[in-house]
């Protein structure tokens, strides 16, 4: 699909807007979806309008691949209102004694809220028609630079010899789909069940998110062999990450061992009003983000702070829940971390990508600001 997408633009403006568009949608859908749908749309656009001889400034398509990263917290992958939907969620993503004053808050009243709707919504159409704006006309460095030499290895050449069994057995498509039927059963009955009040796509989590993933990857990937061999090809695109997380763990503890989290969020909120305290916490969690770039990690060290001056002040506190969501997700635009596996798939450097994303950050942050003091 992506591939017959990307012969479409015929333009650079258009090529901004359909790679911006498909890696905000797939965004939406799962963030590492859209973060590696994205990388790959905009290689493929760019692979097609070299071939046809159509001027475009790849890096620009390349931050267009990486823009998913400012719509994600809003969408069905969002940490903080996933974790904050039920019981178990807040337990374990917040200190226990603070999340036992708290109740579930569900997902109507944060990635379904009127209030997210239009806030990710509007962002689905601003962000592709000012990526298109940003397109210079003329292409200023060949695509061909940028690109990666080293082809992918197949994914059914196998690693070694092995018996005839062995060798059914990876190539064969029953087993996936066999697995895939077991995780299936609990899919129907859970987001179509009986009553559909109660359909599990209002009361996602992380777990049912992630296991619907890994049912999706175990039918497309066909057989054992092609998905170990996907699973093995991913990781070097993201050995970055791999190897740096735990930096950035061991950057949050010492934020929140020395108080530093607390002083920025307590300094950044003080003197705000019920009106403004959403808007004041977006920008606390805009730059906390810049130091913990984890979601989930972000939602731990911020959230208590962020509800206990909602509790204060008579915030409710789901749109606080999406006030930091919104403060995560902006300024990945400036914190290259998550970029790691853009950068590997389509071969451009962070500073190739950053001044377009900069710029498209500040026109997301006004939309966003507008709309926490508008609703």
């Amino acid at each position: 699909v992506l591939d017959a997408v990307a012969n479409i633009p015929s333009s650079a403006s258009t090529a901004a807007i359909t790679v911006a568009a498909v890696s905000c949608s797939l965004g939406v859908i799962n963030w590492g979806f859209g973060l590696v749908g994205g990388a790959i749309i905009a290689r493929r656009v760019g692979e097609s309008l070299a071939r046809r001889g159509i001027a475009v400034h790849y890096p620009l398509l390349c931050a267009c691949g990486y823009v998913c990263m400012m719509v994600w917290h809003g969408g069905l992958s969002g940490s903080a209102p996933l974790s904050a939907s039920t019981r178990a969620g807040l337990d374990n993503s917040l200190p226990k004694a603070f999340a036992a004053t708290l109740e579930p808050i569900p997902l109507s009243a944060t990635i379904f809220s009127p209030l997210n709707l239009v806030t990710t919504g509007g962002l689905l159409i601003i962000i592709p028609l000012a990526a298109a704006l940003l397109a210079p006309k003329r292409a200023i460095q060949p695509i061909a630079d940028f690109m990666p030499s080293s082809p992918a290895p197949s994914a059914d050449s196998p690693a070694q010899q092995l018996g005839a069994l062995p060798r059914f057995l990876e190539n064969t498509p029953f087993i996936n789909l066999a697995l895939a039927a077991l995780i299936g059963a609990w899919a129907f009955g859970y987001y179509f069940p009986a009553s559909p009040a109660s359909s599990g796509i209002t009361n996602l989590s992380l777990d049912a998110v992630n296991l619907t993933m890994l049912m999706l990857c175990l039918i497309l990937h066909a057989t054992p062999r092609r998905f170990i061999s996907a699973v093995d090809e991913a990781a070097k695109g993201c050995g970055g990450i791999i190897i740096q997380f735990p930096l950035y763990a061991g950057i949050m503890g010492i934020m929140i061992g020395t108080g530093l989290t607390q002083d920025l969020a307590d300094t950044i909120a003080s003197g705000s009003n019920q009106r403004t305290l959403p808007l004041m916490t977006f920008l606390a969690a805009s730059v906390i983000n810049l130091f913990i770039p984890s979601g989930g990690g972000q939602w731990a060290v911020q959230g208590p702070i962020a509800l206990e001056a909602a509790r204060q002040l008579g915030v409710p506190p789901a749109k606080m829940v999406m006030a930091i969501a919104y403060g995560d997700q902006l300024t990945n635009m400036l914190q290259p971390f998550w970029a790691l596996p853009l950068l590997a798939i389509t071969g451009v450097k962070a500073r190739d990508i950053i001044g377009y994303t900069a710029v498209l950050m500040v026109i997301g942050g006004l939309w966003i600001s507008a709309c926490l003091l508008l609703f």
